[in-house]
């Protein structure tokens, strides 16, 4: 292996090490080369986190909820945990099925990792996983110090508080059952942050991977006339953007069901947090500082989230974009004939526009972002008016 080579794919394996970590833990990194045995540890590992955070966290919380359903600020305390269980487990079902998709592509992405414009692209991403790990131990270790987070009741909370709004069927304020369940609650919310962070991170690496390659493809489109076999050069630029495309339509195939989830449950947060913010600044004299700087916190990364997931969007829409007006703008005035005719099969194709979608609903930009919020202010007003 030459030097350069061994430098792109040195460079490749950093950028991706922590997200290829924490999805190769829950059994998701996708890989185009695994025996049976490999497969069946996966799928296992799998199961095993599945079944870990729906008896942990789902089951409990969904119960606790039955309980508290006519106490509004219980109900939107609950959903806190809840609306995110559903939407882990949701992204680890979807993410799984459509695993097999996603094995070629990583296999290209570590071929072309010696691209430098990928390669500083995927790099952009790869520290995205700290906020995580320090989220998911603040959130779960403040109660055992007696600091909490969270609208605390006899009802939900009879003996010391869970970070986690839960309800069991066995008694957890002795004290064996409490250690324990509270040690099977922190690993269930790891592998809960561990999931947002590396299914998103794998879509961030992916993304910003195919931008890199449109934009040496653009540039390829744009230096067309200096190269003097034209055809050739022109053919292989066809080959590779067909290539780019086939691998967006996988990113589509495999994360729209996961956008339209999202774009669901960040929408609810949105306005549950926002909620629960006013409420505790206009209804309450001692304001708990710690709640209130976790409910800022929380809604803040709930728009910073969404805000990610809709600029990724964006710009491989405008990497998509910027192809098509490489080749409408080349001097075709001055090439000959033949070279003039082929160039307008390309803009017909690249004129259609090319995103990601919510569900195949709607498309993944700012705009959409933009309407998503106005319509989780609208919710924080209703929740208002049926508090008060």
């Amino acid at each position: 292996m030459d030097n350069s080579k061994y430098s792109g794919y040195e460079e490749f394996e950093r950028a991706v090490k922590l997200n290829r970590i924490s999805l190769e833990m829950m059994g998701l990194w996708p890989k185009a080369r695994q025996n049976y045995r490999e497969k069946l540890m996966c799928n296992l590992r799998v199961l095993f986190i599945f079944v870990a955070i729906i008896s942990s966290i789902l089951i409990p919380s969904v119960h606790s909820l039955i309980i508290t359903h006519s106490d509004l600020m219980q109900v939107v305390d609950n959903l806190q945990s809840t609306v995110p269980g559903v939407n882990c487990v949701l992204k680890i079902v979807i993410f799984w099925r459509k695993k097999e998709g996603l094995d070629k592509l990583e296999e290209s992405e570590r071929e072309e990792g010696d691209d430098e414009k990928s390669r500083s692209r995927a790099n952009n991403h790869r520290d995205r996983v700290f906020p995580y790990g320090i989220g998911v131990h603040f959130y779960c270790h403040s109660a055992s110090f007696g600091i909490t987070t969270r609208y605390i009741t006899n009802i939900t909370d009879p003996g010391r508080p869970m970070p986690v709004q839960t309800h069991y069927v066995y008694d957890i304020t002795k004290t064996p059952q409490y250690e324990l369940t509270y040690i099977v609650l922190f690993f269930s919310c790891f592998f809960t942050f561990a999931c947002y962070a590396g299914i998103d991170n794998f879509l961030a690496l992916v993304v910003f991977h195919i931008c890199g390659q449109l934009d040496i493809l653009r540039y390829r489109f744009l230096s067309l006339d200096r190269f003097t076999n034209f055809h050739a050069v022109l053919k292989s630029c066809v080959m590779d953007h067909m290539r780019l495309l086939r691998a967006i339509a996988v990113v589509e195939e495999t994360y729209n069901a996961i956008f339209l989830i999202l774009f669901l449950c960040n929408g609810v947060l949105f306005a549950f947090y926002g909620f629960l913010i006013i409420n505790l600044l206009t209804k309450e004299n001692d304001v708990p500082i710690t709640r209130l700087v976790y409910l800022i916190s929380n809604t803040s990364n709930i728009f910073a989230h969404t805000c990610l997931y809709c600029a990724i969007g964006e710009i491989l829409m405008t990497q998509c974009d910027r192809i098509y007006y490489a080749v409408f703008n080349q001097e075709w005035y001055i090439l000959e004939p033949s070279k003039a005719r082929d160039l307008i099969p390309i803009i017909i194709k690249t004129r259609k526009p090319v995103y990601l979608t919510a569900g195949k609903i709607f498309p993944i930009t700012m705009a959409t972002f933009c309407s998503l919020i106005k319509t989780s202010a609208g919710y924080i007003s209703v929740l208002l008016n049926m508090s008060a």
